[in-house]
């Protein structure tokens, strides 16, 4: 059976302040533990954010990893976070953390959801009060989504 894109148990809300890298590691740990990468590319992570900022714009940041660590992908994965107090991002606040490890061509259309759904800041104000992760799961994947 393959394992689903997003599981429920990636999906950790209203997370307290922490520091970016801590918040870097934790998603890649959350992306080890899940199947969906090797250790080495929690190191790739931190690396990607360090030399360019995985901030994107509107509170959100997407850490995923530099290319030379893609070797360490196993499945495509997603892992979501929020933190409503925010995070300083390279001295930009970011309320959404969405962890990425996407296997050849496929983190597009996560990222093609990502931009459809997030079109504003206050678009992400807004998902911070979703509390139903069945719901978060269809935002990210798509209607049909796989138990």
């Amino acid at each position: 059976m393959a394992i689903p894109m997003l599981k429920e148990e990636n999906i950790i809300l209203n997370q307290p302040k922490a520091e970016r890298e801590e918040v870097i590691r934790r998603c890649g740990r959350m992306l080890a533990d899940s199947g969906y990468v090797n250790e080495p590319y929690i190191e790739g992570m931190i690396k990607r954010d360090n030399s360019f900022t995985t901030g994107i714009g509107n509170f959100i940041a997407i850490p995923h990893g530099e290319e030379a660590y893609k070797k360490e992908i196993v499945n495509t994965g997603i892992v979501v976070l929020t933190y409503p107090e925010g995070i300083d991002w390279h001295g930009t606040p970011v309320y959404l953390v969405i962890g990425i490890a996407a296997k050849g061509d496929e983190h597009l259309d996560i990222m093609g959801n990502i931009v459809d759904y997030f079109d504003s800041g206050d678009d992400v104000k807004k998902f911070l009060t979703i509390s139903d992760k069945v719901k978060i799961r269809e935002i990210f994947c798509g209607k049909a989504v796989e138990s």
